[in-house]
């Protein structure tokens, strides 16, 4: 695996990779995401066509779901700016820079339940990439963690607070780094 982060939003299927059959709703069917030298990719299988694979490359991660109908898309709010679409403008962007503020999005939408962390990877060279389902859309977001030290997460939380608040409202207050606060007394 490459030092640069390596990040990818990966839809669910709505066939089988190999039988070309439509899943229907309630259908089990495997995700099999492999690493290869242009990237991730990722191949939703059903559970026939999973229990017939009798050899191949060893997916870098599998799991088994449970194929939901997606429901129509709501409209879409106007100027209104999430952490789910700061996190795909980021990731599409492709940018090291925001590998911070990209990690703490998807903790925070981990949080809300949107996302899932179905599995996490550790590099040889010690680098942590976490794999995260969308719960309602079925994508694949692979996100590297870069292991931030408890100092340094204020400062990206502050980061990400002025990228989701409207221009027009207040900062919000700074907060106290631990290390360099007195004690009371």
């Amino acid at each position: 695996m490459s030092l640069t982060p390596e990040w990818s939003i990966q839809s669910r299927a709505h066939v089988c990779a190999i039988s070309g059959s439509p899943f229907q709703d309630g259908d089990f069917f495997y995700t099999l995401l492999f690493f290869t030298k242009d990237g991730y990719h990722r191949e939703d299988l059903s559970e026939a066509a999973y229990l017939a694979r009798s050899e191949g490359p060893t997916p870098f991660s599998l799991w088994r779901s449970k194929f939901e109908t997606p429901p129509s898309a709501p409209p879409e709010p106007l100027a209104k700016q999430t952490a789910e679409h700061l996190l795909r403008s980021y990731i599409s962007e492709d940018s090291p820079s925001k590998i911070n503020v990209c990690y703490l999005l998807a903790v925070m939408l981990e949080r809300k339940r949107q996302l899932k962390e179905i599995e996490t990877k550790l590099a040889p060279d010690g680098q942590i990439t976490r794999v995260y389902l969308h719960t309602k859309t079925g994508e694949v977001f692979v996100i590297p963690d870069p292991q931030l030290r408890l100092d340094q997460i204020a400062q990206v939380q502050q980061e990400v607070a002025g990228l989701l608040s409207p221009a027009d409202s207040p900062p919000l207050p700074q907060l106290p780094n631990p290390s360099t606060t007195p004690p009371s007394a």
